[in-house]
């Protein structure tokens, strides 16, 4: 069979004759009536959104595509929530906006000369703008001080790392070597990074008007988390690990507050779980955060908790949520938090107040990844108490919505002149009684534009990742190109999906896959009885935890014509002491590693299933993956090889994890290859 990259896809394009018209152009142009590859270079969203203090305007960040560097172009866009009209910030590169908390002030990140991302301050009055600082490496979170005249940000600070043995003396111009990498600490890659430099995550403090920043926290830690300044500007609240074996401990944090004057640092919360995103309320008196319990499950709610500003008096005011709240901002009068959560697929914002009442706020939130249809979103809040956040739909990526005085605005329609003209795959939920046990499955199906209802259609089954994610109602570049080539595409969050519970999610716990595999097979044969769909002509694939059970799907069945699992996992065993996150995944999914119960790590190993296989599969994955790494796909293709299934491996140049489709290029070659294969299997249309 055959490997490849995707620097060949086009010749592979073209050796499939049976390719549906739409995935034979992936340069289509954008004249078409339907959406294609190409148009994904015009694609944008909001991100990031910041509304001000006075909640006048809101600066948000715009991603779009740059089709000559093939990469997303951040820019900061300022809108005027009175009117709607907008325009850029400033000219260029530019991310990560920060009102100061008179609103005179915006922080943000961008390059400077050199090509280094420094921090740099925007005076709204005069429009001036000026860099404040000279740092060797990108600063990540940054903070307002209550009087606006310091920065808190944090840094990677490099050491000399582990040295082992003396190395000999170089001659003077003699060109040898690089030195011997020496690794010792638990965590030395990460998925997007590759193999980690020695060094720390720190905290810093620079002066709004520049100046030399100053260190406020040091050791062997990492203080790279939820950066609040106390109301007093006496001391900043960050959440980190210092336990003795905290490498080891990857999901315990605490909250801490380090004096800005003395660099004393006091632990604030001392519970066996993480406790993250710490927010002091405007009185001073009292601070929000988030976290769990750690029982060691798969899967637990992250709570909303409040405490006294000493750290004593903890309590949880979202226990009546069976849900997972994140990103907690506090009302200007104290009396309530705002935060985030996602419900049956769906991202919300609700009040919260101190005894524990929810408001609902607004929904709908959307953004991150364009890929794929996941949850996410991003929101502000103005003094006024109005919100503002990114707003998106099945089709339409994430725009700028506000929502006050009860009702909800959106303020920008970024996507509206590439639209314009197109019909896109129409998106609608349904829901069914899992054949396992009853229990109701949520799932989405988008029908092609324009298709003919005297006709049944191929369907796609795609799979998403975590498995503790969900999909949601929201954008999908991926599904809206197969809907284009004349696919049915459903989408469902199986058990084991977050959104519906801890009890749902952790339904999968030491049984991952076993009935999401009959919650998938329920959403096929509904989507069949009661869609326009071809039960002749079935398809899948997913990514990740989807990669994972597209190949499970065709070790337990052959209804599929062709299959594409992208980035799986293929035997815990091996995934398991590959990947990055080695120290927990085990540890916490299946609570056992490959010497304590290998046979029940086998049993949900794909690999065992593979003698079963007759569905022809293609795997895919990304060169630079440290989640899922390329081992784990080559595994199942060796095996296929062996067995003389038809196969193929393609490796995504450059590509990590979760940044397989990032490119846009490389999106759009990706769409074609699985087109291209499925096309390869697919046969005639069938009349009603």
């Amino acid at each position: 069979m055959m490997r490849l990259t995707l620097t060949a896809v086009l010749l592979l394009t073209a050796a499939f004759p049976a390719l549906p018209l739409a995935a034979q152009t992936p340069l289509a142009t954008a004249a078409s009536p339907v959406f294609t590859p190409r148009d994904v270079f015009g694609l944008e969203q909001a991100t990031d959104v910041q509304i001000s203090p006075d909640g006048k305007h809101i600066a948000y960040v715009r991603s779009s595509e740059d089709i000559m560097t093939d990469k997303a172009r951040r820019t900061i866009w300022l809108v005027d929530v009175t009117t709607g009209s907008q325009a850029p910030l400033l000219d260029g590169v530019a991310s990560r906006p920060r009102w100061s908390p008179d609103g005179t002030k915006i922080a943000y990140a961008a390059a400077d000369a050199g090509g280094k991302p420094q921090l740099y301050v925007h005076w709204m009055n005069s429009g001036t703008n000026a860099r404040i600082t000279a740092l060797p490496d990108a600063p990540e979170d940054m903070a307002w001080s209550p009087d606006g005249k310091r920065i808190a940000f944090t840094l990677f600070t490099p050491d000399e790392g582990e040295k082992i043995g003396t190395p000999l003396a170089k001659p003077e111009g003699a060109k040898w070597a690089d030195p011997l990498n020496i690794v010792t600490k638990v965590t030395y890659r990460a998925d997007g990074e590759g193999y980690l430099k020695p060094g720390f995550t720190h905290v810093f403090v620079v002066g709004s008007d520049g100046g030399a920043p100053r260190q406020l926290t040091f050791g062997k830690y990492d203080d790279d988390a939820g950066l609040s300044w106390t109301r007093d500007g006496d001391a900043i609240l960050f959440s980190s690990n210092h336990g003795k074996d905290w490498e080891r401990e990857p999901l315990n944090s605490d909250i801490f507050a380090v004096a800005v004057e003395r660099g004393t640092i006091t632990q604030l919360t001392t519970r066996n779980g993480p406790d993250t995103s710490p927010q002091a309320s405007p009185d001073g008196k009292l601070i929000a955060y988030t976290g769990f319990d750690d029982h060691l499950r798969a899967y637990e709610n992250s709570q909303l908790s409040v405490m006294n500003r000493d750290g004593s008096g903890s309590r949880v005011i979202s226990a009546s949520l069976d849900r997972s709240v994140h990103s907690p901002r506090w009302s200007a009068d104290g009396r309530s938090i705002v935060a985030a959560y996602e419900d049956h697929g769906v991202t919300k914002v609700a009040r919260f107040g101190l005894d524990g009442k929810m408001t609902p706020v607004t929904e709908g939130l959307a953004g991150g990844d364009l890929d794929r249809p996941y949850t996410g979103g991003s929101f502000s809040v103005a003094n006024t108490g109005a919100v503002a956040f990114t707003a998106g739909t099945p089709a339409r990526p994430a725009d700028v919505g506000l929502a006050a005085g009860g009702k909800t605005r959106l303020l920008t329609r970024l996507n509206d002149g590439l639209f314009a003209g197109k019909t896109l795959g129409e998106v609608k939920a349904h829901h069914v009684a899992s054949s396992a046990d009853g229990m109701m499955i949520d799932y989405w199906m988008v029908t092609p534009p324009n298709y003919d209802p005297a006709f049944k259609m191929p369907l796609i089954l795609e799979i998403h990742g975590g498995p503790y994610a969900a999909y949601s109602p929201v954008w999908s570049t991926e599904d809206q190109l197969y809907a284009a080539a004349g696919y049915v595409v459903v989408y469902a969050n199986p058990r084991g999906s977050t959104s519906q519970g801890a009890a749902f999610a952790n339904t999968i716990w030491k049984d991952y896959p076993s009935h999401d595999y009959d919650d998938l097979m329920s959403v096929v044969d509904d989507a069949i009885a009661h869609g326009p769909v071809d039960p002749n002509n079935l398809f899948v694939t997913g990514g990740s935890g989807g990669g994972l059970l597209t190949a499970w799907v065709v070790g337990k069945t052959n209804r599929f014509k062709a299959a594409v699992s992208q980035k799986p996992v293929i035997n815990w065993a091996s995934e398991g002491l590959t990947t990055d996150g080695y120290a927990e995944m085990l540890k916490y999914w299946f609570g056992a590693q490959p010497w304590e119960n290998p046979d029940l790590l086998w049993k949900h190993s794909p690999l065992s299933l593979v003698g079963n296989v007759t569905t022809p599969t293609l795997l895919m994955v990304g060169e630079e993956d440290h989640r899922t790494p390329g081992s784990e796909a080559e595994q199942f293709y060796d095996a296929l090889q062996i067995r003389k299934i038809p196969t193929a491996l393609v490796r995504v140049p450059g590509a990590s994890h979760h940044g397989l489709a990032e490119r846009p290029s490389q999106l759009a070659a990706e769409n074609g290859v699985i087109l291209a294969w499925f096309g390869r299997y697919q046969t005639g249309k069938v009349h009603n």
